[in-house]
């Protein structure tokens, strides 16, 4: 059965770790991309990879192709489908959560921290939703794209491995708040977001 907010409120099972403003977002996210672990050893090596894997495909066009074109596809990939990329990004969080039982979902941005988020008002993830909701984007665009490079000729390859490299980097926040969960491994960690005064809280069970 589903726990709800006001069972996390039972102090002899649950207490309270962390409650974070959405306005303190990019600091706690900074906080736990540094925190050393096996996890941000994969994130790391996925964005140097894909850089790699991106410059290598640009080499290997190099002169095959009018320079204009290859500009435009360095925007394409680097700016135009970024951009595109961020309702699909975030519509990927909302899905798993909407599945999963929650109903109040929000999207929002916060371009002081060049910020987008999803939340569920009021929904208590426990912690293999909260891991699937943070994965999913990361898991279904890297394979989708994977694949366009993979078929699509030329100049799209660039393109396309270009925006992969981007996107990887887009994750760093997933990758923080399963970090914050990662390291605590010998803890069961629920969260819950009141979207109404943007404050994310996380409880640990005792």
């Amino acid at each position: 059965m589903a726990l709800k907010v006001e069972d996390l409120e039972d102090l002899s099972k649950y207490r309270q770790i962390a409650a974070i403003s959405y306005d303190e977002l990019v600091p706690f996210i900074f906080e736990w991309i540094r925190r050393r672990s096996a996890l941000m050893t994969f994130f790391w090596a996925a964005c140097i990879i894909s850089l790699f894997a991106a410059i290598r495909i640009r080499f290997n066009i190099h002169g095959y192709f009018p320079y204009r074109e290859i500009f435009l596809h360095s925007c394409i990939g680097m700016i135009i489908l970024p951009i595109i990329c961020i309702p699909v990004h975030e519509l990927l969080h909302i899905i798993p959560y909407w599945l999963s039982g929650a109903r109040q979902i929000r999207a929002g941005m916060d371009l002081k921290q060049y910020l987008f988020y999803v939340t569920a008002h009021r929904y208590v993830a426990s912690p293999l939703q909260f891991r699937i909701v943070a994965l999913v984007p990361f898991i279904l665009i890297s394979a989708g794209v994977i694949i366009l490079i993979i078929v699509c000729p030329g100049p799209w390859k660039w393109s396309l491995s270009s925006f992969l490299f981007v996107h990887t980097t887009m994750c760093a926040g997933d990758f923080a708040l399963l970090n914050f969960y990662h390291l605590r491994t010998n803890s069961r960690i629920y969260t819950w977001d009141d979207a109404d005064r943007k404050i994310a809280y996380f409880y640990e069970e005792i």
